[in-house]
């Protein structure tokens, strides 16, 4: 059984969390930024894992030298799941939120991708036989309707086909995140923060290289000068950083905990593309963002009494 930490570390692992949802939330809007010069989803996930591979590189040649006399050494079987859960979390579920930013508003697609840990506690229930009672139930029915709230308005202002497509392209990028996220869980704590993280996002660059050269080829020197400026701040802002600080949060405070935190997401966006990409926001939208939070807050409480 591990130990609680103090309140001196869950506050700073709590900020930790905070800061690392906000930093994420600008993904969808650099996302968005960069479409407006006219780049392919496949390019644009090829550059940001560009910038953020040697940073993930040095940081886990760091902490491996710093880490090699430690007690605990990863095995065999400890590499290839470190690398299956970066492949699935941040390639697989990055090229299907890419692809589905090209049909839905930044706003809306992050209340589908926050659907996340309804989607860890389903997983748990069908594969690992965890209990499931009626405040799951309910927390389950309003993050859904929550969803399809904000869906049908979204299908009065965007044509059918796309909004579908986009809606079906960012359900599978929030599952394959919480696959991620169950396998992190059991990973985490005994790996460690920095030499996890560089290994399964490190996995995730090179996935993410050998599907744009399979695609593309090697040429990514042909956009204009935006493209790479946008790519950095995202490589940076929304990927390096947030990854290592909600790692470290959740190593420290626990998934559960992370997520209640986590739970700003979704209105760090909405208030972001308000101001960034002129995203309005219909009352149904609102209403749908309210249910959704309301349910992965049921959700979550609810775990971190159990474990109490």
């Amino acid at each position: 059984m591990t130990e609680s930490p103090s309140r001196r570390a869950y506050i700073i692992a709590a900020m930790t969390v905070l800061l690392g949802a906000i930093f994420f939330s600008t993904k969808a809007i650099f996302v968005k930024l960069a479409y407006q010069y006219n780049i392919d989803s496949v390019s644009l996930l090829t550059l940001r894992m560009a910038f953020s591979f040697p940073l993930f590189l040095a940081i886990g040649f760091w902490a491996f030298r710093k880490q090699s006399n430690q007690t605990y050494q990863l095995s065999r079987s400890d590499w290839w799941s470190s690398i299956a859960m970066g492949l699935c979390g941040y390639y697989v579920a990055s090229l299907f939120d890419f692809l589905g930013l090209q049909y839905i508003s930044a706003s809306f697609e992050r209340i589908i991708l926050y659907l996340y840990p309804t989607l860890v506690l389903l997983i748990s229930v069908f594969f690992f036989h965890s209990k499931i009672n009626k405040l799951h139930v309910i927390a389950l029915l309003l993050t859904y309707v929550g969803v399809g709230i904000a869906f049908y308005e979204n299908l009065q202002t965007i044509e059918g086909h796309n909004i579908i497509k986009g809606t079906i392209l960012v359900f599978c990028a929030a599952l394959t995140y919480a696959i991620y996220i169950v396998g992190s869980g059991q990973l985490l704590p005994k790996i460690g923060t920095f030499r996890y993280n560089s290994i399964s996002m490190s996995a995730a660059c090179l996935g993410v290289f050998i599907h744009n050269i399979g695609l593309n080829g090697f040429n990514l020197l042909e956009f204009s000068m935006p493209i790479y400026l946008i790519s950095l701040a995202m490589a940076l802002i929304g990927t390096v950083i947030p990854s290592f600080l909600m790692a470290e949060g959740i190593r420290v405070i626990g998934s559960s905990n992370a997520a209640i935190i986590g739970s700003v997401g979704p209105i760090s966006t909405i208030g972001m593309a308000y101001l960034f990409l002129g995203e309005r926001l219909g009352w149904l939208q609102w209403v749908g963002t309210f249910f959704v939070i309301a349910g992965i807050l049921l959700i979550t409480l609810q775990k971190r009494g159990e474990r109490a």
